[in-house]
């Protein structure tokens, strides 16, 4: 191998890495951890309007946010543990991988949301609709569901539950 040819291909290679955009830098990482903190914070204290809010990794359990409009929120790895969400919308919101152990969420607007992977173990999600709502991997052990709309057997097939886990008449869920 010549000596122009291995400075030729470094020189490309180094063309190519200057061409990759930059990741954020640490700054803007904090930053973005701030603006989430401060939005928990405010969600804590009564904000009720948060659509479209980036709230990756929220922590909200045991919060109160009934009638609170998540709509469109990214809250991706939320812990909603024992959260109050009566009334709440969740409409296109990323719920994934969520911990929303035994929340309650009645009467919840959970259309075309994301709940791929979330943890829903005993919650309470009577008259919530699910309607288009994406539920591949989440767990629904001890969940009440029984008078939830918009489910469907296709969707619950994704899922899993238990003995335990209530459904509305006609539906099933395979086990954990």
């Amino acid at each position: 191998m010549s000596i122009r040819f291995v400075l030729c291909l470094a020189a490309s290679v180094a063309v190519a890495h200057a061409a990759e955009p930059a990741g954020p830098s640490a700054e803007e990482i904090v930053r973005a951890d701030q603006v989430r903190a401060e939005r928990a914070g405010r969600i804590r204290a009564g904000l009720k309007a948060c659509a479209d809010c980036d709230l990756f990794q929220v922590d909200l359990a045991y919060a109160d946010v009934t009638r609170a409009d998540f709509s469109r929120a990214r809250l991706r790895q939320a812990d909603l543990q024992l959260v109050e969400a009566d009334k709440a919308r969740f409409r296109g919101a990323n719920l994934s991988v969520a911990n929303a152990f035994g929340g309650r969420f009645a009467h919840v607007d959970f259309r075309s949301a994301d709940l791929r992977q979330a943890n829903f173990v005993g919650a309470y999600l009577g008259y919530a609709n699910f309607t288009g709502a994406a539920l591949d991997g989440a767990v629904l052990s001890g969940a009440d569901l029984e008078q939830a709309v918009g489910l469907s057997n296709a969707q619950l097939a994704q899922a899993c539950g238990d003995e335990m886990t209530r459904l509305p008449p006609g539906l099933n869920i395979p086990a954990c």
